[in-house]
């Protein structure tokens, strides 16, 4: 199940975050950050790009003022990467990735020749 949570702006409008099970890798997860005028429509916006069993059970794990921060300067106010692993902390080695657009996630790779 994913896990994620919500803040309600000011203005009325909330920020969802959600971790999803990276695609990618069976371990490890991918954090998505959408802002929209409520959370049914943050849902659906997510629903609409091809995540369908998408669900907000709970606020256990809602955006911190920073990934706020993030969404609301973003001009398509949805934006992922991949969740930290819990427990695993980070030397000056490692790096914390920077936020992507969601059409990085989506783009189809070019054709072979």
């Amino acid at each position: 199940m994913a896990q994620g949570g919500f803040s309600k702006l000011p203005n009325g409008t909330v920020v969802v975050a959600l971790n999803l099970p990276s695609p990618a890798t069976s371990e490890g997860s991918v954090r998505f950050l959408v802002h929209a005028q409520n959370r049914a429509r943050a849902l659906t916006r997510l629903r609409n790009l091809g995540l369908r069993a998408v669900y907000l059970r709970g606020n256990a794990a809602p955006p911190t003022p920073d990934e706020i921060t993030a969404v609301l300067h973003h001009p398509d106010g949805l934006i992922w990467r991949t969740a930290p692993v819990a427990g695993v902390t980070g030397g000056p080695e490692r790096v914390q990735e920077l936020w992507h657009p969601i059409r990085a996630l989506l783009r189809r790779p070019a054709p072979q020749p």
